[in-house]
């Protein structure tokens, strides 16, 4: 399966490096801003930035190109109106399986507050001084998913929940080279839950990125990782 790979960032190379001792995968080239493809691939990975990523978008669909967007900073959701897109997308604000896993707990986090209209739910975030975008993607599922499950906060960047629902909080640090730390927090009255993800190592997202490019082709329309993920989590939340 030959892969193509918008941006030359610290995902690019880290997925690039995964790459090479592949059987199953070849890297056929690596972008940097404003390059054209010079080549037919089977699959792309956007890895760019999020300016970037509508005209990659216009790319895939042209050429008919399966692509697994990864870059944040940019509106999915008129891509996710689409009803009819000819080549598979999926989109994902982290590949990491940890943190599909906590977009699952962080639903019922927000279900367990909506009990009691006297606690607060927040979501904290940290990562390296050069990350661009904050709050971060993850950020933005996980607080959505928490709105989703606590009707009385509506989900960053969507107004049209009910006037009386109030934005959920998300705090931001932007400092050292941390690569990216994730908490959602329930304060209570009477106690307090925290659930937290820390990410160690850039290729917790880099295997994610390829899990993604084996995952799409073949298929069609528009996908998120949570889509992926489900095939492996949804059983864990079966209750017998």
């Amino acid at each position: 399966m030959k892969v193509g790979i918008f941006g030359r960032g610290r995902l690019a190379s880290a997925v690039a490096g995964l790459m090479a001792p592949l059987d199953d995968m070849e890297l056929a080239w690596m972008l940097g801003r404003d390059e054209v493809p010079p080549s037919v691939v089977d699959v792309a990975l956007d890895a760019s930035v999020g300016a970037a990523v509508p005209g990659h978008l216009a790319w895939a669909r042209e050429s008919r190109t399966g692509i697994v967007v990864g870059a944040t900073g940019w509106d999915s959701r008129a891509l996710a109106s689409e009803s009819d897109w000819p080549i598979p997308v999926l989109v994902a604000p982290n590949f990491s399986l940890a943190v599909a896993y906590l977009r699952r707990v962080a639903l019922t986090l927000g279900r367990f507050a909506d009990l009691d209209p006297q606690t607060d739910l927040v979501v904290l975030e940290r990562h390296h001084r050069a990350k661009l975008d904050a709050p971060s993607g993850t950020a933005r599922l996980l607080a959505g998913a928490l709105a989703e499950g606590c009707p009385r906060y509506q989900p960053v960047g969507d107004p049209s929940r009910q006037l009386q629902a109030r934005p959920l909080q998300i705090a931001s640090l932007r400092a050292g080279t941390e690569i990216g730390y994730h908490e959602m927090r329930l304060e209570g009255a009477h106690e307090t839950i925290v659930i937290s993800h820390e990410a160690k190592s850039r290729e917790l997202f880099a295997e994610g990125a390829i899990r993604a490019l084996r995952w799409i082709k073949g298929r069609r329309g528009v996908f998120s990782f949570d889509d992926l993920a489900s095939e492996l989590l949804a059983p864990l939340f079966r209750i017998e």
